[in-house]
């Protein structure tokens, strides 16, 4: 078995799956169109194996940060999402996964700074709200 800890020169140190997702969506940004699973492992170096690719693009799929269609018997991924997308993502299924919206949106809000608090406030101002009266 090869220990992913201890790559080449420059990859010492195993990336999370974060770090990975982030990884696999540049490169699909940098496509000039759709791209497959073996022109993204080429771009992130060769370091990463095949079935990795593959799992973190399923994985990106399920999010909805990718869309993927067939190529013959393989599939050609396009980005829908970019990294701050890809964190909104993240943080929806979080919250959609609890049974107290309130609370955990009034436990995020008390812990902002207060420069991120003004941001939100801005953003929160400028963006459409639909259904109310």
């Amino acid at each position: 078995m090869t220990d992913q800890n201890t790559g080449g020169a420059g990859h010492s140190r195993r990336r999370g799956q974060g770090a990975l997702e982030a990884e696999v969506l540049a490169a699909l940004r940098q496509a000039p169109g759709p791209a497959t699973a073996g022109w993204v492992q080429e771009r992130l170096g060769g370091d990463l194996a095949y079935t990795t690719v593959m799992t973190i693009l399923t994985r990106l799929h399920a999010k909805g940060a990718v869309v993927r269609e067939r190529a013959g018997r393989s599939f050609e991924w396009t980005p829908v999402a970019d990294e701050s997308g890809l964190a909104a993502l993240r943080m929806r299924k979080v919250l959609d996964g609890e049974s107290d919206r309130e609370a955990v949106l009034a436990s995020f809000v008390t812990a902002l700074s207060p420069r991120d608090e003004r941001l939100l406030r801005d953003l929160l101002a400028q963006a459409p709200h639909e259904g109310e009266d």
